[in-house]
């Protein structure tokens, strides 16, 4: 399996409204719940009226569209990173999943993830 590293810092917030969110932006994934509205973008077009905000993320695409059918794709991946000490903040997609990782353990996953048949691309 090819995991692609983004090439962009990524942000993880909590934001009161939408009216700031970039949609015509590559990469911004947003979700809507009873308690909240979460929005993972690039880090340089974090809304400024946030209420959270996590910086310092990067990004891991799982290359290719994965069929529903498909099981453990992420149990598997985040099996690893956590028996590495990584933690992760997980996406999915229609097509695909995303994981983040901090930026400073990215060359620790980039390993750990090769040494478990991952090939890793920039």
């Amino acid at each position: 399996m090819v995991l692609k590293i983004l090439e962009h810092r990524f942000s993880v917030c909590k934001i009161k409204d939408v009216r700031d969110v970039d949609f015509f932006d590559e990469f911004v994934f947003f979700s809507k719940t009873d308690e909240e509205l979460s929005l993972v973008c690039r880090s340089e077009l974090v809304p400024p009226d946030h209420i959270a905000l996590e910086e310092g993320w990067k990004c891991f695409r799982v290359q290719g569209e994965l069929d529903f059918s498909l099981i453990g794709i992420l149990s598997k991946l985040s099996t690893i990173l956590a028996d590495n000490g990584i933690s992760i903040f997980a996406i999915s997609t229609y097509n695909t999943d995303y994981i983040l990782i901090k930026e400073e353990k990215l060359t620790e996953a980039i390993e750990a993830l090769g040494k478990n048949g991952y090939e890793v691309v920039l």
